[in-house]
């Protein structure tokens, strides 16, 4: 029997329904000295069932997993994320040898994009220069949103991810692998390779995460 593909479905007004047995991983961001992100770091998986649901309202006691919560304090789960691609969406920044896109309507502001001495933005129109252009290629991949992605002569390049769901702490789920989600009517979001969910429930385009986790102040 061939084995179930991983989906994750919204629910009206209520949590995700993960099936497909998806390893749940913690992933944490390394930090430099200057309190810059520069890579992530993945925590053992814990063992899953073959069908779980996880927390979308923010209030679960039990974070990420949903405990009912929702109901309780009458969660508004209206989803207002965009159903077109993300090719119909970015701005294309350009590059020499690479083409950058962004999205900036999905950045949960997770920070790869920049350090303290220059960001995406500012090297993109520098990219003649292979060593930056290898920089901002390294930034990208790191982004966990998808916001940013480049090509390079026509083709998208994206890192190598597992098929996993993962929980940044105090952040959003970060679903890797090309791990479908659905709609509570039924319909599919895109497919991608990164994909970040909002777990705070303050996200204006739930349920993809905006970043509004940081300005809530969310903790989990």
């Amino acid at each position: 029997m061939a084995e179930q593909p991983v989906t994750v479905t919204v629910r009206p007004d209520g949590p995700y329904i993960v099936s497909g047995s998806a390893p749940l991983r913690i992933r944490r961001a390394v930090m430099s000295e200057h309190g810059e992100p520069l890579t992530w770091r993945s925590e053992e998986a814990s063992d899953q069932k073959p069908v779980y649901a996880l927390c979308r309202c923010g209030e679960s006691s039990r974070k990420p997993y949903c405990d009912g919560t929702h109901g309780k304090v009458g969660f508004d789960g209206t989803e207002a994320a965009p159903t077109d691609s993300f090719r119909e969406r970015c701005a294309e920044l350009g590059g020499t040898g690479i083409e950058v896109s962004d999205d900036r309507s999905i950045c949960v502001h997770a920070g790869f994009c920049g350090n303290r001495v220059s960001n995406i933005w500012k090297m993109t129109p520098e990219t003649d220069d292979s060593v930056v252009r290898a920089q901002v290629m390294a930034m990208i991949e790191r982004c966990p949103s998808g916001a940013l992605s480049y090509t390079v002569d026509g083709a998208e390049i994206e890192p190598a991810l597992p098929v996993e769901i993962s929980v940044i702490p105090d952040g959003p789920l970060w679903l890797t692998g090309g791990v479908r989600v659905e709609r509570s009517d039924g319909e599919p979001f895109e497919t991608r390779n990164r994909v970040t969910l909002c777990r705070c429930g303050h996200s204006a385009r739930k349920p993809l995460c905006d970043g509004s986790h940081k300005e809530a102040g969310f903790t989990g």
